[in-house]
């Protein structure tokens, strides 16, 4: 056996049932200690994402630490991911994926609270928060060894995988398809573009995020929209091949022999884990350096970002995939999402798909520099932070130049292993959460009933 097939053995084992158990079924006990929370306060969380009070010691606003947690989230993931976990697992896949969102919710309400809770200040003076600090700060000193292996996956996650090579590759493999364009001399542009924003700072990243996150999140909602609009006369049926395929089955007729019921769960869980991020502990990193001085505030702001990643995003290229029967070809990834929107805009379709692709990845690789920083931070403190990113912006520049399948495994592998240590603070400090779950919804109350006594 050689290291590349040892490693995808190990990459297996750590993202199979155990993890995926462990991840959805955290976020099913959270969902019941907080009441349906991701139901009946989903209208109070979209409306804090543009009007929350900003009132705390933070560094962004909740709206600007939202946008560059979605900036390292909605990324390849929602395109490619989407269209691996139905070719693999059907269209019954999406309805997983769906069910792995929904509890996923309550996981990442949960990481957000946590985050402000227990976030401290750097000794620049910056926010630092993030599961290492609610591991060291909620669960004790005793615990430290628990956030720095936190850390060290998050820095190799950042450096090797999800933050650079996947990204990058890409871009570059994007741009070349389309415009025909050297995946070198994009690199070079690409890494002179991130060198400019990450060495910014926060402050930097978060000011590219709220450009560029709506604008890019809103525009590809439209593609899919014109997409589903040609054939809206099949969309009752697309959603009835979905649920009944998502347990009796479904394959795709080109792919592979026999899509069961076991492929449809784990490749729609999987990939949807892995697309939202909920419970791998990366987003409440962005969380902590909001304004706010309610930790359960910015727990439902935070909580918006996997329902418009999985539950919106994700959704609509799972269903523009089904309905245009792309999924049925022999294509895969980005190839057979490519077909799909050309189905519909011949010349137009593969080009905005490209141009989508590419500030998905470009957004994904500004967030997880900020999240791989922080992490580097808490090991090695702030005077060695620039060094973490001329390590970042170099590993952006190699990304175009290198295709190390290595490489890629093992970082899926220690981005699996984030969300232990995560996923054991959750459950460990989950009286907190509902404590200040209880303390802000009381507050609300009280609020509410001053402002209808003002009125009458």
């Amino acid at each position: 056996m050689d290291f590349l097939n040892l490693l995808n053995q190990v990459d297996s084992f750590i993202w199979g049932p155990p993890l995926l158990v462990l991840l959805v079924g955290t976020g099913i006990y959270l969902t019941v200690r907080l009441g349906l929370i991701q139901i009946i306060r989903l209208p109070k969380a979209l409306k804090l994402i543009f009007k929350a009070e900003n009132e705390g010691n933070g560094d962004i606003s909740s709206f600007g630490a939202l946008c560059t947690a979605l900036a390292a989230t909605i990324g390849t993931g929602n395109i490619v991911g989407v269209a691996t976990a139905i070719k693999a697992g059907g269209p019954g896949a999406l309805f997983w994926m769906w069910l792995a969102a929904f509890f996923g919710m309550a996981t990442k309400y949960s990481e957000g609270l946590l985050a402000i809770k227990f976030r401290t200040k750097d000794k620049n003076g910056q926010v630092s928060g993030g599961p290492m600090y609610y591991i060291v700060n909620g669960m004790g000193e005793k615990w430290r060894p628990l956030a720095s292996f936190f850390a060290v996956s998050g820095i190799l996650v950042a450096l090797l995988g999800i933050g650079t090579f996947s990204q990058v590759n890409s871009i570059t493999d994007a741009v070349q398809g389309s415009f025909n364009i050297d995946p070198k001399i994009t690199g070079v542009i690409l890494s002179i573009c991130v060198a400019l924003v990450v060495f910014g700072g926060l402050q930097s990243i978060s000011k590219v995020a709220t450009k560029i996150v709506p604008f890019m999140t809103v525009a590809y909602i439209l593609i899919c929209l014109t997409i589903l609009g040609k054939s809206y006369t099949l969309i009752p049926e697309t959603f009835v091949l979905i649920f009944k395929s998502a347990f009796t089955g479904q394959a795709a007729a080109g792919g592979f022999i026999g899509a069961t019921v076991s492929m449809a769960i784990r490749n729609g869980i999987a990939r949807g884990v892995f697309s939202n991020e909920s419970g791998l502990g990366s987003a409440p990193i962005a969380a902590a350096a909001a304004k706010t001085k309610w930790p359960a505030e910015q727990g439902l702001i935070s909580m918006t970002g996997t329902f418009i990643d999985s539950i919106i995003i994700c959704t609509l290229t799972g269903v523009s995939l089904i309905i245009s029967g792309v999924w049925q070809s022999d294509l895969n990834g980005a190839i057979m999402t490519q077909s799909a929107f050309a189905s519909v805009l011949p010349n137009l379709g593969p080009i905005l798909l490209t141009i989508s692709l590419s500030l998905f990845a470009f957004t994904t690789i500004l967030g997880w520099s900020y999240y791989g920083e922080r992490c580097f931070e808490f090991l090695f403190g702030v005077k060695k932070i620039n060094l973490f990113r001329g390590l970042f912006v170099l590993m952006v520049l190699l990304g175009a130049f290198l295709k190390l399948e290595v490489v890629w495994v093992i970082a899926d592998i220690v981005n699996g292993l984030m969300a232990l240590p995560n996923l054991i603070a959750l459950l460990a400090l989950s009286p907190i959460i509902i404590s200040e779950t209880k303390l802000y919804l009381d507050y609300l109350d009280e609020k509410n009933k001053s402002d209808r006594e003002k009125i009458s």
